[in-house]
């Protein structure tokens, strides 16, 4: 509840600086979708807990495979548009034929509509399901959710590694370039975050049962989250906030 207060929090503060040149300058629509989507993943962390019935199994992991391919499609259309900004300023360049075509937009949708499409095939052919567990612990049962088919299970958090990969080296790329109008830094740090806790999740995720397992996948959803939008948007917060003389056209080009 206070990761998601701090995120409508930051929503609020976006949306009365609308029309401000830093929100401007950063992409404002698909930052509203990332903010969004980050809210939604720290609200889905809510169908983990509980008694698990057949009905929160599923929606469970579908909701946050779907939330967070919305968030990591948002950060690699922020990373894609700062190399088609920078490319489109040298003269004559046919990149800048990019920038009216709403590149950022068509990623966003594309990339989300893919993991929809496996979450999809994924419940049409072996959904979650609860399931009483008799074997791991000898005089316990454990009622948990069987994930059905790991294979989409693992391609649903695949695609998201994926994703994340491809910002990360893009963002890594780009992230020397003049500093004016360029986030691709913060977009480094954000995706270093998510990768590091999904790659030490897997392990700690495989070795656990029961309500463990519930717990290390809750961790790695609220750290993972609360890191995009720490990294992304505390920055702009700060000058939005604080330095609100740096809010203006004239200094960000001076920057």
């Amino acid at each position: 509840m206070l990761c998601c207060s701090i995120t409508c929090y930051i929503i609020r503060l976006f949306i009365l600086h609308w029309d401000t040149p830093l929100v401007k300058a950063n992409n404002r629509t698909v930052s509203f979708i990332l903010l969004v989507s980050i809210l939604l993943s720290f609200l889905c962390v809510f169908l983990f807990l509980g008694h698990p019935v057949d009905i929160t199994c599923k929606m469970r992991q579908i909701s946050f495979g779907i939330f967070f391919s919305v968030a990591v499609s948002s950060v690699l259309a922020k990373t894609i548009m700062v190399c088609i900004a920078f490319k489109a300023t040298r003269p004559g360049s046919s990149w800048r034929k990019l920038l009216e075509v709403r590149v950022s937009y068509y990623v966003v949708v594309i990339c989300s509509f893919i993991q929809l499409m496996i979450c999809v095939i994924w419940l049409s052919v072996s959904p979650p399901y609860q399931e009483f567990d008799h074997h791991s612990y000898p005089g316990k049962i454990i009622i948990q959710c069987n994930e059905g088919s790991d294979i989409w299970f693992y391609s649903m958090l695949g695609y998201l590694g994926f994703l994340a990969a491809v910002s990360l080296v893009l963002a890594f790329m780009v992230r020397t370039l003049p500093d004016s109008f360029n986030e691709a830094k913060y977009i480094t740090f954000s995706m270093l975050v998510f990768c590091s806790v999904w790659i030490s999740m897997i392990p700690a995720y495989l070795s656990t049962r029961g309500k463990n397992m519930v717990a290390v996948e809750i961790f790695a959803i609220l750290s993972s989250s609360a890191g995009i939008l720490a990294c992304i948007f505390f920055p702009k917060c700060y000058i939005l906030i604080m330095k609100p003389e740096l809010n203006s056209r004239n200094q960000l080009v001076k920057r």
